[in-house]
């Protein structure tokens, strides 16, 4: 069932290339590894939120870039992988990609001035600041 699977055009690999499986059981064992060792990752991070890390770029904490940046390597492989996105044509893989890109960059931007315009009222004006 193995052979006949990798027969089918379905990738046994992951990394580019990088680091090869013999069946898509193992595949799968694999990737699910990847993603919880980026979730033990990112909960250690939340838990201990080391001092380095809390120094600003673009508006954001160095601690938060990372969390955005590791849950899109999350969300990739997830694609890439469960969803098989990997066996399909390359017109459908980037329409399907550089929709989610722009819009996860449009969302970012909407959050990050939005967020700062309301820090500013709330910092500025009459209103309690209370949070």
């Amino acid at each position: 069932m193995a052979d006949h699977a990798a027969h089918d055009g379905h990738k046994l690999a992951i990394f580019r290339g990088t680091l090869k499986f013999k069946s898509n059981t193992q595949k799968i064992w694999g990737v699910l590894i990847f993603l919880s060792l980026i979730t033990i990752v990112e909960v250690a991070l939340g838990y201990i939120k080391p001092d380095f890390l809390n120094g600003k770029i673009i508006g954001l904490k160095l601690l938060n870039w990372i969390f955005i940046i590791l849950t899109l390597v999350k969300a990739y492989y997830i694609t890439w992988d469960f969803m098989h996105m990997r066996d399909e044509t390359s017109g459908l893989r980037r329409s399907v990609v550089w929709t989610s890109v722009f819009l996860i960059i449009y969302l970012m931007v909407i959050l990050l001035v939005e967020g700062e315009y309301i820090y500013q009222v709330y910092k500025n004006a009459a209103v309690s600041f209370d949070f």
